[in-house]
């Protein structure tokens, strides 16, 4: 008879854990790549909402500066090794990475997330052949960030779409290195996202291209000399010492702590610039749109951090119902909910802007809305482009040439190299890479 019992006490155990043992015990574990920035430093704090609503998971996360984050998930994805379950990517790998088959094409979605709400620039950056490969949790253009306060007191007023030139006046007017304020602020940390998609955009504006319609490199160009000129000379008698240890999140801090006069850089920083209100400049910001140069058709700057699922990950499903509840119209209600409207990942849904407590919250919004939504990275311009891209070059091997030419060119801010000579290493070290990769063909 003991014997007996055991075994049907045995059985009936068994029975339980069929219905459900196993994902009790052995939760699915996410590991999550992603850029050390407010808004996924806010997402990984709310994520726990997550873990509750899908007991069956647990997160795991890796928040890595922006140049480590990009190299540790490039390697990740291009050897298919799996570390990463969700990565955090740019609309630059989106289409690139999604025809070497290396991310999960993400199908549907349910209704309730809404995918006509994302607005249409974004979502068409991150769809290739007519599937998304990947999720948008916030887009952004760019614009001109500078101190009102300072302006009246020097009885200066900003236009409404001011020049690079301009700029440059304002940005001499306003320097007081005494007192450690600095005219302006731009990305001089090296990187094809750091100081790069600052020196592209300044290059675009004044009528130059990375290449020609035969895939020369035009780096030699009078448009770069120019540019890189402006770019150099600005930053060294204009911007703080250090510049070359400076991007976005180093920039964001001077200019919120009081130490620059003028920033030009993300729309994404409007947010965080308003909704700090231990911030010394807190209701001295004003803002106007990114400057024009020698070719106002130019490119216009669009950018987009979104979620992805590797083609490698061995956790498909419970990565893409992660990415899915973090792009949610339903995770932007939480974030209004716990941390205010202000701090809402902005750029993506169209819904955002229609909110009358988010318009009333952010006073850019309808401002950033329209920067993104009428940024102009396809067109041709002044000089006609074999590419696509305004920051960037839409090219697989705009990454290590990108960074390359970006060493080269922070150089010029130190003293060690002039703009004749960075400009001739980065031609040539450009026109060997691309003939190299064989990205012409």
């Amino acid at each position: 008879m003991l014997a007996r019992a055991i075994l049907l006490s045995a059985l009936a155990a068994a029975i339980t854990c069929l219905s459900g043992c196993g994902s009790g015990t052995s939760p699915t574990t996410l590991t999550i790549a992603t850029v050390n920035n407010g808004d996924m430093i806010t997402l990984k704090s709310l994520a726990r909402e997550f873990e509750r609503r899908n007991p069956d998971i647990r997160l795991k996360w890796a928040v890595l500066e922006e140049n480590v984050l990009r190299q540790r998930v490039t390697t990740d994805i291009a050897t298919g090794s799996g570390q990463f379950d969700v990565v955090t990517i740019g609309n630059y790998e989106v289409p690139i990475w999604a025809k070497q088959q290396w991310l999960t094409a993400i199908a549907n979605l349910p209704s309730d997330y809404d995918v006509e709400d994302l607005l249409q620039p974004v979502r068409r950056a991150v769809t290739y052949q007519g599937k998304l490969y990947a999720l948008p949790f916030y887009a952004e253009s760019a614009m001109t960030y500078y101190r009102t306060d300072l302006f009246a007191k020097a009885d200066l007023k900003m236009p409404e779409h001011p020049s690079y030139a301009q700029i440059a006046q304002f940005a001499h007017r306003l320097s007081d290195r005494e007192h450690q304020l600095y005219g302006i602020c731009l990305r001089g940390k090296p990187g094809w996202g750091e100081n790069i998609p600052t020196i592209t955009s300044i290059v675009h504006a004044f009528g130059g291209r990375w290449f020609d319609l035969q895939w020369r490199s035009d780096l030699l160009s009078p448009q770069w000399h120019r540019a890189v000129s402006y770019y150099a000379d600005l930053l060294k008698s204009d911007g703080p010492p250090g510049a070359t240890s400076n991007g976005f999140n180093e920039n964001l801090a001077l200019f919120a702590s009081g130490h620059c006069a003028l920033w030009i850089d993300s729309t994404v920083a409007a947010t965080l610039l308003y909704g700090d209100s231990h911030s010394p400049v807190a209701g001295a910001v004003g803002y106007a749109r990114m400057p024009i140069g020698d070719d106002p058709t130019g490119p216009t700057w669009l950018w987009s951090w979104n979620l992805a699922v590797p083609a490698a990950s061995k956790h498909g499903e419970a990565a893409t119902r992660f990415a899915e509840w973090a792009t949610s119209k339903a995770y932007r209600s939480l974030v209004a909910k716990s941390k205010g409207w202000i701090a809402v990942p902005p750029g993506t849904r169209q819904s955002t802007y229609d909110a009358a407590e988010y318009r009333q919250a952010a006073p850019f919004a309808e401002f950033v809305r329209n920067a993104i939504t009428t940024a102009t990275s396809d067109v041709q311009a002044e000089s006609p482009r074999p590419y696509r891209g305004a920051q960037f070059v839409e090219i697989p091997a705009f990454q290590g040439i990108g960074t390359q030419v970006g060493q080269i060119i922070a150089a010029t801010l130190t003293g060690q190299s002039d703009v004749d000579s960075a400009l001739e290493e980065a031609n040539a070290a450009t026109q060997r890479a691309i003939a190299q990769s064989g990205s012409s063909k």
